[in-house]
């Protein structure tokens, strides 16, 4: 029924997560409410490790890709965990730092990086900067140059590889705003252009080709092309790339309906076209990098929220409001997404109530989910949406100026608040008067 293994259902009937039940943490806490359970997550993050061990013989490194979920708690459970990081904003870099991550281990990326972005990398000391275009080279060995420093860059290409997946997160197409393209003969100028300027330093290359990705074989592809673009900079250049970042997009599980392949399936598959490519051109297996960031965290979250009015329309549709929404949870509204709701009060009652869950906004199209199926919802009742924990908190907004939601972290049956809950007063805090 549920789509994590840190979720279940007591003796009262409620939902749990992480042992904690989940009609409790809402009286708690208050609604609407984040809840992430951390054995899941470090879970999730000793897979990766491991699979470096196992296939590449150690010789790799997992990032956490930050922008799934950023905040001072998760960026700590990682680098315990022995995670490298990626960013892709000086917010994030900022957070990281403020979490004590270590900076060597941190690459940062993003198809605009101001001067004040690159200045904080720089004045960080990360471990590698993800050059997107040309100008932006330019602007770092510039600015590296000012301060008599060498900086080591990725490079992030455009494989040409189809992710089959939604068209506003695959990335990795030649019609994408991110990186190089390797079609055109883009990326091998650029490639080239990197060795005439003195202040950085080229190891490694990138490539992401998208997000919820079900299918290994675009993985696999992507692999094969980087490689052989490995081979023809060497050959062209005598320049030996040390280091292939092979990105993230792993899908994880919304709804019954989706069927996620095994992480280790994945990670098996590539290290053997990696080393099969490494074999056929001669060359020694890069270092591997890979950026997972949904897959960590996504099914380790659930949004709670508490039911106020329910609006039945004649053999039209049955409206069940809650007091969270778009602000929470925008994913609904920017690309129709699917999710499992579950009525945490009812969670041993068969879902046998058909409604539209809609936000509090003043939007129409502020829906959580629509015509899904739940354990009749009263006011009252508390919902959980299930697998919130990519991409709802780090996209939440302020919006008709609703403060934000907290987070708590389960555990054992035990929680403990990560991030508190805004105020009106800190959505004022930065208005002056007129």
């Amino acid at each position: 029924m549920f789509v994590s293994e840190c979720l279940n259902v007591n003796e009262k009937g409620h939902l749990t997560i992480g042992g904690c039940d989940t009609v409790e943490l809402a009286k708690e806490y208050g609604t609407p409410l984040y809840v992430i359970d951390e054995d899941t997550v470090r879970n999730t993050c000793r897979s990766y490790v491991n699979s470096m061990k196992k296939y590449y013989n150690g010789n790799g490194l997992p990032l956490y890709a930050s922008k799934a979920l950023s905040c001072k708690a998760l960026v700590q459970l990682a680098m315990s965990e022995n995670m490298g990081l990626d960013v892709v904003s000086g917010g994030e870099l900022y957070t990281a730092m403020q979490a004590g991550f270590p900076a060597e281990k941190i690459q940062f990326h993003g198809n605009n990086k101001t001067d004040e972005e690159l200045e904080m990398a720089l004045e960080y000391n990360i471990g590698r900067v993800v050059v997107d275009n040309l100008y932006e080279l330019e602007r770092l060995n510039s600015l590296a140059e000012e301060r008599n420093r060498t900086v080591k860059i990725a490079m992030r290409i455009k494989p040409g590889i189809d992710a089959h997946t939604h068209d506003f997160i695959r990335t990795g197409q030649i019609d994408s705003k991110f990186g190089f393209a390797l079609e055109t003969g883009e990326a091998m100028e650029a490639v080239k252009k990197t060795f005439e300027f003195k202040n950085v330093e080229l190891t490694e290359l990138h490539c992401h080709i998208g997000s919820q990705i079900f299918d290994i074989d675009p993985f696999v592809s992507a692999a094969e092309v980087m490689m052989d673009f490995i081979s023809d900079i060497k050959k062209q250049t005598g320049h030996l790339i040390s280091e292939l970042n092979l990105g993230g997009g792993f899908g994880i599980m919304y709804t019954s309906a989706d069927n996620p392949t095994a992480y280790d399936n994945y990670m098996n598959a590539v290290s053997k076209a990696v080393t099969a490519k490494a074999e056929e051109h001669n060359i020694p297996v890069p270092f591997i990098y890979i950026e997972p960031g949904r897959s960590l965290v996504g099914e380790a979250g659930i949004t709670l929220y508490t039911v106020g009015g329910r609006k039945e329309i004649p053999n039209v549709r049955t409206y069940v409001s809650v007091d969270g929404g778009m602000t929470d949870n925008i994913r609904y509204a920017l690309y129709g997404s699917a999710y499992t709701v579950v009525n945490a009060c009812k969670a041993d009652k068969e879902p046998d109530d058909k409604v539209t869950v809609a936000g509090k906004c003043c939007e129409s199209g502020d829906l959580v989910q629509k015509d899904t199926m739940v354990a009749k919802a009263e006011t009252g009742d508390i919902l959980a949406v299930l697998s919130t924990g990519a991409y709802n908190y780090s996209m939440a907004s302020n919006y008709n100026r609703n403060p934000r939601p907290a987070m708590v972290m389960v555990k054992d049956g035990k929680s403990r608040l990560i991030i508190k809950r805004e105020t009106y007063q800190d959505i004022v805090m930065n208005d002056l008067d007129l």
